[in-house]
């Protein structure tokens, strides 16, 4: 399937983002012909790490965070990574994006930690989901349904809400995110 055309936005900080969970939807994506924007908290070099511990690569962020329009974009991708995760949840501009993706009902999309930002953001209640077994408690706490299964995806909303467990569940994660923009869920 074809995804030419659109245009798919990846929010991260930088550093802590967990590598392969930044560069597998990111890879995956243009390979299946969508256009991938990298936005960082600054204008400066993403710093991923692997298994929260080792270094991963370094990765040119495309614009940042406070510089982002959710009207340009069919998409968005939240990827996790611990320290990744905690700041993107704090951060205004990370909050503000993800909320105008889900107002224009466009794609939402988190793995791993990621999810943290859909409780601070608001966009977990009333939703199934999943995402790392640690935040478990978090994401029912913020009143969603958490399965434990390698990708969840939710259209009961105002926006499909496509959720990952882990590195391992990549392959499901970013086929989910390629089938939903395919299917036409940018809604621009």
């Amino acid at each position: 399937m074809s995804l030419e055309g659109k245009n798919v936005l990846i929010l991260t900080t930088n550093y802590g983002t967990e590598q392969d969970e930044l560069m597998k939807p990111a890879a995956d994506l243009r390979k299946a012909g969508a256009h991938v924007t990298i936005a960082a908290q600054k204008d400066e070099a993403v710093h991923t790490v692997v298994s929260d511990r080792k270094p991963g690569a370094v990765v040119p962020p495309d614009t940042t965070l406070t510089k982002a329009t959710a009207d340009r974009f069919a998409a968005v991708v939240v990827p996790g990574g611990t320290v990744n995760a905690d700041r993107l949840r704090t951060d205004a501009d990370a909050r503000r994006l993800l909320s105008a993706f889900a107002q224009a009902g466009k794609p939402v999309a988190a793995i791993c930690h990621g999810p943290w930002l859909l409780v601070d953001s608001g966009l977990a209640g009333g939703r199934e989901l999943t995402s790392y077994p640690s935040l478990r408690p978090d994401l029912e706490n913020a009143g969603a349904t958490w399965l434990d299964r390698e990708v969840v995806v939710d259209t009961s909303g105002r926006h499909p809400l496509i959720t990952s467990r882990r590195p391992g569940d990549l392959d499901a994660f970013a086929s989910a995110i390629v089938d939903a923009l395919g299917a036409g869920g940018d809604r621009d």
